[in-house]
């Protein structure tokens, strides 16, 4: 089991949805990403250049042909952090259900 920390920097909503797609897949293409969170390429290229900075994912360009293929994967250091806030995230939910009155 991970140990539970929140992470800032994953919580943000488009990354937690980039993240949580990412955690559920081995590789991701760069358009399966884009089109699942409907972001532009713009968008989601920044998203992903602020998670490769901390380590949390890695990103392989390749080519098919002449064009070029961005694919994406989820590092160890970015699945423990995103497993550990996971547990923080239920930590808080469960804080919460025991904490109200019948």
């Amino acid at each position: 089991m991970s140990t539970a920390r929140f992470d800032e920097l994953i919580h943000a909503p488009t990354r937690l949805s980039l993240v949580s797609l990412l955690a559920a897949t081995e590789w991701a293409e760069f358009r399966y990403l884009r089109e699942q969170l409907g972001l532009s390429d713009s968008a989601l290229s920044k998203q992903l250049a602020t998670l490769e900075q901390a380590g949390y994912v890695e990103v392989r360009k390749s080519f098919v042909g002449k064009r070029p293929r961005t694919s994406v994967q989820l590092s160890r250091d970015g699945r423990r952090a995103f497993d550990g806030h996971v547990a923080a995230l239920q930590q808080i939910v469960a804080q919460a259900g025991a904490s109200v009155l019948p």
